[in-house]
Protein backbone atom coordinates (compact mmCIF):
# COMPACT_ATOMS: atom_id res chain seq x y z
CA UNK A 1 0.00 0.00 0.00
CA UNK A 2 2.81 2.39 0.90
CA UNK A 3 4.59 1.54 -2.34
CA UNK A 4 1.39 2.09 -4.32
CA UNK A 5 0.78 5.45 -2.65
CA UNK A 6 4.37 6.50 -3.29
CA UNK A 7 4.01 5.57 -6.95
CA UNK A 8 0.80 7.59 -7.27
CA UNK A 9 2.40 10.62 -5.61
CA UNK A 10 5.40 10.31 -7.93
CA UNK A 11 3.15 10.12 -10.98
CA UNK A 12 1.16 13.14 -9.83
CA UNK A 13 4.41 15.05 -9.33
CA UNK A 14 5.58 14.19 -12.84
CA UNK A 15 2.21 15.22 -14.30
CA UNK A 16 2.33 18.51 -12.41
CA UNK A 17 5.86 19.20 -13.66
CA UNK A 18 4.78 18.42 -17.21
CA UNK A 19 1.90 20.85 -16.85
CA UNK A 20 4.26 23.51 -15.52
CA UNK A 21 6.70 22.92 -18.38
CA UNK A 22 3.89 23.06 -20.92
CA UNK A 23 2.74 26.37 -19.48
CA UNK A 24 6.29 27.67 -19.34
CA UNK A 25 6.71 27.02 -23.05
CA UNK A 26 3.40 28.68 -23.86
CA UNK A 27 4.44 32.33 -23.95
CA UNK A 28 6.79 32.11 -26.94
CA UNK A 29 6.63 30.13 -30.15
CA UNK A 30 9.50 28.02 -31.44
CA UNK A 31 10.49 28.78 -35.03
CA UNK A 32 13.30 27.92 -37.42
CA UNK A 33 15.30 30.65 -39.14
CA UNK A 34 17.65 30.10 -42.12
CA UNK A 35 21.07 31.57 -41.39
CA UNK A 36 22.76 30.24 -44.51
CA UNK A 37 21.63 28.33 -47.63
CA UNK A 38 22.07 24.98 -45.86
CA UNK A 39 21.13 25.42 -42.22
CA UNK A 40 18.39 26.74 -39.98
CA UNK A 41 18.63 27.58 -36.30
CA UNK A 42 15.97 27.53 -33.61
CA UNK A 43 14.56 30.73 -32.18
CA UNK A 44 11.87 31.87 -29.79
CA UNK A 45 9.28 34.31 -31.07
CA UNK A 46 6.68 36.44 -29.35
CA UNK A 47 4.17 38.47 -31.32
CA UNK A 48 2.20 41.28 -29.65
CA UNK A 49 -1.13 40.19 -28.16
CA UNK A 50 -3.05 42.27 -30.72
CA UNK A 51 -0.99 41.16 -33.73
CA UNK A 52 -3.69 38.96 -35.28
CA UNK A 53 -6.33 41.67 -34.84
CA UNK A 54 -4.45 44.42 -36.63
CA UNK A 55 -2.65 45.13 -39.85
CA UNK A 56 -0.10 47.54 -38.43
CA UNK A 57 3.66 47.10 -38.29
CA UNK A 58 5.46 46.57 -34.99
CA UNK A 59 8.93 47.41 -33.69
CA UNK A 60 11.30 44.44 -33.56
CA UNK A 61 13.73 43.47 -30.82
CA UNK A 62 16.36 40.85 -31.59
CA UNK A 63 17.62 39.43 -28.29
CA UNK A 64 21.03 37.71 -28.38
CA UNK A 65 22.07 35.35 -25.59
CA UNK A 66 25.38 34.65 -23.86
CA UNK A 67 27.68 31.71 -24.55
CA UNK A 68 26.20 29.38 -21.92
CA UNK A 69 22.79 29.49 -23.64
CA UNK A 70 24.11 28.41 -27.05
CA UNK A 71 23.38 24.96 -28.46
CA UNK A 72 20.18 23.27 -29.62
CA UNK A 73 17.94 23.43 -26.55
CA UNK A 74 15.66 26.46 -26.78
CA UNK A 75 14.46 26.00 -23.20
CA UNK A 76 17.85 27.37 -22.04
CA UNK A 77 16.91 30.78 -23.42
CA UNK A 78 14.14 31.11 -20.84
CA UNK A 79 16.73 31.33 -18.06
CA UNK A 80 17.93 34.85 -18.85
CA UNK A 81 17.08 38.19 -20.40
CA UNK A 82 13.91 38.96 -22.34
CA UNK A 83 12.71 35.33 -22.70
CA UNK A 84 12.87 34.98 -18.91
CA UNK A 85 10.43 37.85 -18.44
CA UNK A 86 8.09 36.75 -21.22
CA UNK A 87 8.07 33.28 -19.72
CA UNK A 88 7.01 34.82 -16.43
CA UNK A 89 4.06 36.60 -17.96
CA UNK A 90 5.56 39.99 -18.81
CA UNK A 91 4.49 41.82 -21.95
CA UNK A 92 7.37 43.43 -23.79
CA UNK A 93 5.90 46.84 -24.41
CA UNK A 94 6.56 50.42 -23.37
CA UNK A 95 5.38 53.98 -23.71
CA UNK A 96 7.54 56.02 -26.06
CA UNK A 97 8.79 59.09 -24.16
CA UNK A 98 8.74 61.08 -27.41
CA UNK A 99 5.13 60.65 -28.52
CA UNK A 100 3.49 59.22 -25.38
CA UNK A 101 2.13 56.20 -27.25
CA UNK A 102 2.24 52.57 -26.16
CA UNK A 103 4.29 50.31 -28.44
CA UNK A 104 4.27 46.53 -28.40
CA UNK A 105 7.30 44.65 -29.68
CA UNK A 106 7.85 41.63 -31.85
CA UNK A 107 10.60 39.74 -29.99
CA UNK A 108 12.91 37.21 -31.63
CA UNK A 109 15.48 35.32 -29.58
CA UNK A 110 17.64 33.14 -31.86
CA UNK A 111 19.86 30.41 -30.44
CA UNK A 112 23.38 30.23 -31.83
CA UNK A 113 24.78 26.68 -32.08
CA UNK A 114 27.93 27.93 -30.36
CA UNK A 115 29.11 31.30 -29.02
CA UNK A 116 27.01 33.91 -30.87
CA UNK A 117 25.54 34.76 -34.26
CA UNK A 118 27.81 36.28 -36.89
CA UNK A 119 26.77 39.44 -38.76
CA UNK A 120 25.83 37.55 -41.92
CA UNK A 121 23.59 35.31 -39.82
CA UNK A 122 21.90 38.32 -38.22
CA UNK A 123 21.39 39.78 -41.69
CA UNK A 124 19.66 36.59 -42.85
CA UNK A 125 17.60 36.50 -39.65
CA UNK A 126 16.34 40.03 -40.31
CA UNK A 127 15.54 39.10 -43.90
CA UNK A 128 13.48 36.12 -42.76
CA UNK A 129 11.62 37.90 -39.96
CA UNK A 130 10.80 40.87 -42.19
CA UNK A 131 9.52 38.44 -44.84
CA UNK A 132 7.15 36.60 -42.51
CA UNK A 133 6.04 39.24 -40.00
CA UNK A 134 4.87 42.84 -40.07
CA UNK A 135 8.03 44.59 -38.88
CA UNK A 136 8.37 48.35 -38.69
CA UNK A 137 11.70 48.58 -40.49
CA UNK A 138 12.31 51.97 -38.98
CA UNK A 139 12.34 50.41 -35.51
CA UNK A 140 14.71 47.44 -35.47
CA UNK A 141 16.54 47.13 -32.16
CA UNK A 142 19.35 44.78 -31.16
CA UNK A 143 20.33 43.83 -27.63
CA UNK A 144 22.38 41.08 -26.05
CA UNK A 145 24.77 40.29 -23.23
CA UNK A 146 28.30 38.83 -23.17
CA UNK A 147 28.58 36.76 -26.38
CA UNK A 148 25.24 38.29 -27.38
CA UNK A 149 26.75 41.72 -26.79
CA UNK A 150 29.59 40.65 -29.06
CA UNK A 151 27.06 39.61 -31.72
CA UNK A 152 25.27 42.94 -31.39
CA UNK A 153 28.38 45.09 -31.78
CA UNK A 154 29.80 42.85 -34.52
CA UNK A 155 26.59 43.38 -36.52
CA UNK A 156 26.81 47.14 -35.99
CA UNK A 157 30.39 47.27 -37.30
CA UNK A 158 30.40 44.73 -40.14
CA UNK A 159 29.07 46.50 -43.22
CA UNK A 160 27.11 49.63 -44.07
CA UNK A 161 24.04 47.79 -45.36
CA UNK A 162 23.58 45.92 -42.08
CA UNK A 163 24.42 48.94 -39.92
CA UNK A 164 21.77 50.97 -41.70
CA UNK A 165 19.08 48.44 -40.74
CA UNK A 166 19.74 48.83 -37.00
CA UNK A 167 17.83 51.66 -35.32
CA UNK A 168 19.39 51.47 -31.84
CA UNK A 169 21.22 48.94 -29.69
CA UNK A 170 21.67 47.99 -26.04
CA UNK A 171 24.79 45.78 -25.71
CA UNK A 172 25.58 44.57 -22.18
CA UNK A 173 28.87 43.22 -20.80
CA UNK A 174 30.23 42.91 -24.33
CA UNK A 175 32.87 40.29 -25.08
CA UNK A 176 35.87 41.37 -27.15
CA UNK A 177 34.93 41.95 -30.78
CA UNK A 178 37.19 41.12 -33.73
CA UNK A 179 40.06 43.50 -34.34
CA UNK A 180 38.88 44.24 -37.88
CA UNK A 181 35.55 45.46 -36.49
CA UNK A 182 37.32 47.74 -34.01
CA UNK A 183 38.38 49.79 -37.04
CA UNK A 184 34.85 50.16 -38.37
CA UNK A 185 32.98 52.19 -35.76
CA UNK A 186 32.54 54.92 -38.34
CA UNK A 187 29.80 52.64 -39.71
CA UNK A 188 27.92 53.11 -36.44
CA UNK A 189 28.23 56.87 -36.65
CA UNK A 190 27.31 57.01 -40.33
CA UNK A 191 24.24 54.83 -39.71
CA UNK A 192 23.41 56.94 -36.64
CA UNK A 193 22.89 54.02 -34.23
CA UNK A 194 22.34 55.29 -30.67
CA UNK A 195 23.95 52.73 -28.39
CA UNK A 196 23.48 52.22 -24.66
CA UNK A 197 26.28 50.08 -23.24
CA UNK A 198 26.03 48.54 -19.78
CA UNK A 199 28.76 46.82 -17.79
CA UNK A 200 29.66 46.30 -14.14
CA UNK A 201 32.45 47.37 -11.85
CA UNK A 202 33.07 43.71 -10.93
CA UNK A 203 33.64 42.60 -14.53
CA UNK A 204 36.60 44.89 -15.35
CA UNK A 205 37.53 43.33 -18.70
CA UNK A 206 34.00 43.68 -20.09
CA UNK A 207 33.68 47.19 -18.66
CA UNK A 208 36.93 48.23 -20.36
CA UNK A 209 35.72 46.79 -23.66
CA UNK A 210 32.43 48.66 -23.44
CA UNK A 211 34.33 51.87 -22.73
CA UNK A 212 36.45 51.26 -25.84
CA UNK A 213 33.41 50.73 -28.04
CA UNK A 214 31.62 53.79 -26.64
CA UNK A 215 34.69 55.98 -27.17
CA UNK A 216 35.27 54.57 -30.66
CA UNK A 217 31.72 55.54 -31.66
CA UNK A 218 31.85 58.95 -30.06
CA UNK A 219 35.15 59.80 -31.72
CA UNK A 220 33.15 59.97 -34.96
CA UNK A 221 29.89 61.32 -33.55
CA UNK A 222 29.99 62.65 -29.97
CA UNK A 223 27.32 61.41 -27.56
CA UNK A 224 25.89 58.82 -29.96
CA UNK A 225 26.95 56.09 -27.51
CA UNK A 226 26.67 56.10 -23.73
CA UNK A 227 27.80 53.75 -20.98
CA UNK A 228 26.08 52.96 -17.70
CA UNK A 229 28.49 51.53 -15.14
CA UNK A 230 26.69 49.11 -12.83
CA UNK A 231 28.11 49.32 -9.33
CA UNK A 232 28.94 45.89 -7.89
CA UNK A 233 27.69 44.04 -10.97
CA UNK A 234 29.69 40.97 -11.98
CA UNK A 235 29.46 38.92 -15.16
CA UNK A 236 26.25 37.02 -14.48
CA UNK A 237 22.44 37.39 -14.17
CA UNK A 238 21.23 40.14 -16.49
CA UNK A 239 17.57 39.52 -15.65
CA UNK A 240 16.94 42.79 -13.82
CA UNK A 241 18.34 44.87 -16.68
CA UNK A 242 15.71 43.43 -19.04
CA UNK A 243 12.77 43.96 -16.68
CA UNK A 244 10.21 46.27 -18.30
CA UNK A 245 9.70 47.89 -14.89
CA UNK A 246 13.40 48.64 -14.34
CA UNK A 247 13.78 52.41 -14.58
CA UNK A 248 16.73 52.61 -12.23
CA UNK A 249 18.84 54.32 -14.89
CA UNK A 250 16.30 56.93 -15.96
CA UNK A 251 14.04 54.80 -18.15
CA UNK A 252 13.65 51.18 -19.14
CA UNK A 253 15.73 49.98 -22.07
CA UNK A 254 12.47 49.57 -24.03
CA UNK A 255 11.46 53.20 -23.48
CA UNK A 256 14.97 54.26 -24.42
CA UNK A 257 14.90 52.27 -27.68
CA UNK A 258 11.55 53.69 -28.75
CA UNK A 259 12.92 57.24 -28.76
CA UNK A 260 14.76 56.34 -31.95
CA UNK A 261 13.35 55.67 -35.39
CA UNK A 262 15.01 55.48 -38.81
Amino acid sequence: MVKSTTTIVALLFVMCMQAVNTYAQHHMDSILIPVNPWNKIGALLQLPDDYSKSKKEYPLIVFLHGKSKSGHDLSKLYLEGIPYWINNGEKIEAVNPVDGKLYKFIVVAPQAPSWGLKPVEIKRLLDDIEKHYRVDRGRIYLTGYSAGGWATVMAMTDNAALSNRITAAVPMSVATIDEANMKRFKLVADANIPTWYMAGTDEPHFLEECERYKDSTNSYKPNLAKLTILDGFAHHTWKALYDTKNKQYGMSIYEWMLQYKK
